[in-house]
């Protein structure tokens, strides 16, 4: 069942073992991290001028020092593919407005407990918790899932205050929820002893269609605000055309965020033709879910019917090129992708990874926090045979799943830390990790614009115009709106 009630957590009370997976705490920092982790913005910005002579110097030390409006915390999770022209690069799948990573990565010396945890809050939480535009309250950390990293935040919020911090959960389609806005998008929660406590500031680690209870824009600081979910943060609809919008923008200083050729807004009743456009072989994902769940890779025309026979709760698709192996990826109008993958193991498998990369930003610009990969369960066949059940196993990553119950569960096993065992068989080094802090940083900004471009000079969500953005009547319904909206 889920948590219900509303826990006071108090300075004091963070425990190593109850905010890290048994393996991270077991674990040592792989040194190539540590370093990466070291070199800061301006080091950094030298090293991918030096690899990159074509980009504007300018605009890579602007991109990763000047603030941001809304996204102050966001995770990219990232594919190292080649082409066929043994091309290597770094594209964005998908970024997230409230990632989760602090409980997987090693702690970086034997008195850090807290770690990610700490940074993330210090630089880019506390300094904004004393703007004198916020209500009087308290401060809080609302979620739905993942309890480990919530409430590691919620302890590490509690000390770096000095004072208690609300662990409030905040479930979807809870007919009783211990959280409520006012009309002036004010927070409330409702404490162990039934009263209810205004809230001044919150984080956010509600995932699951956050914007059916939470508004776009309120009065109580939260961090991430739902505004950044819509403009991208949990609506690849709209993250693939804030790419594009930032692409066009940036084009004359060749910087760019790379993601898989993406067709947007399709119906799925035209899905079986944009999936043949790209060769048979495409990805199709619901743009609102998370988690791994809602998309589906299509290999044959068994996967393809198999998608088209389920009941959509959207009106409207992504279609995505599929990066498979070299001879069976999608084929579309921009170059083919292929996995670069793990080194082989000593069977000779080599298996699909993704890289999660974490960021925080302050007044000063951003800066990495939490980086761990994720391997399939199965490996990367070289060629397709007739087995049309294999395809998920050999290209999902996500280790999130919802057991019998409707508990989220995670299968830890495929979880690839960044240590001295693990790193070394993800065949990656330290320009590959400023490559993937990069994109990270640009589709972090690319979908704070885009967040940016949804608010009126009066503060105000523009409902209308999000509506002619991302044309789905379904998602549009389902957006918390208050009265003065």
């Amino acid at each position: 069942m889920h948590q219900k009630n509303v826990v006071i957590v108090e300075p004091g009370q963070f425990e190593t073992d109850n905010h890290y997976y048994p393996r991270a705490l077991n674990a040592q920092l792989h040194p190539m991290i540590k370093h990466f982790l070291s070199l800061g913005n301006d080091r950094i910005a030298e090293r991918y001028c030096h690899l990159h002579p074509e980009v504007d110097r300018d605009a890579v030390i602007e991109t990763l020092s000047s603030p941001i409006k809304y996204l102050r915390w966001s995770g990219a999770d990232l594919f190292c593919v080649s082409n066929d022209r043994g091309n290597r690069k770094v594209v964005v799948i998908e970024l997230n407005s409230c990632p989760s990573g602090q409980k997987s990565v090693p702690l970086d010396g034997e008195y850090d407990d807290q770690s990610g945890y700490r940074t993330l809050l210090e630089r880019s939480l506390v300094p904004y918790l004393k703007k004198r535009t916020l209500p009087e309250g308290d401060v809080a950390v609302l979620y739905d899932k993942n309890h480990m990293e919530a409430s590691g935040y919620a302890a590490t919020l509690a000390d770096l205050q000095g004072k208690p911090v609300f662990l409030v959960p905040f479930h979807d389609k809870d007919p009783d929820p211990p959280a409520r806005f006012n009309d002036q998008g004010v927070l409330s929660i409702r404490k162990p002893d039934g009263a209810w406590q205004p809230i001044r500031a919150a984080m956010r680690y509600v995932t699951q269609k956050p914007w059916n209870r939470i508004p776009p824009i309120t009065r109580t600081m939260i961090f991430n605000p739902i505004l950044g979910c819509l403009a991208g943060g949990r609506n690849k609809m709209l993250a693939a055309k804030a790419y594009d919008f930032f692409n066009g923008k940036m084009r004359g200083t060749r910087l760019a965020v790379r993601t898989p050729e993406t067709i947007w807004d399709v119906p799925k009743s035209s899905v079986p033709l944009y999936v043949e456009r790209l060769g048979g072989v495409a990805v199709v994902k619901n743009p609102y879910s998370n988690a791994g769940q809602g998309v589906w890779t299509i290999i044959n025309q068994e996967e393809l019917d198999r998608f088209m026979a389920i009941e959509a709760d959207y009106d409207r698709f992504i279609v995505q090129s599929l990066i498979g192996n070299a001879k069976w990826s999608s084929r579309g109008a921009q170059e083919t992708l292929y996995h670069v993958g793990t080194v082989p193991d000593k069977r000779n498998r080599i298996f699909v990874a993704d890289l999660r990369f974490m960021v925080g930003s302050s007044e000063q610009g951003f800066f990495p926090v939490a980086i761990y990969a994720r391997r399939a369960p199965s490996p990367l066949a070289g060629e397709l045979g007739n087995d049309s059940s294999t395809s998920w196993d050999m290209l999902g990553t996500n280790l999130s799943y919802k057991d019998g119950e409707g508990r989220w569960q995670t299968q830890t096993e495929r979880l690839m830390l960044m240590d001295n065992r693990d790193f070394n068989k993800l065949g990656i080094g330290l320009d590959d990790l400023i490559e993937s802090y990069l994109q990270t940083v640009m589709a972090t900004r690319a979908i704070d614009e885009m967040a940016d471009s949804l608010v009126s000079t009066k503060g105000k969500f523009k409902f209308r115009f999000f509506r002619t953005v991302n044309p789905d009547d379904r998602l549009v319904d389902e957006i918390c709106r208050l009265p003065s909206t």
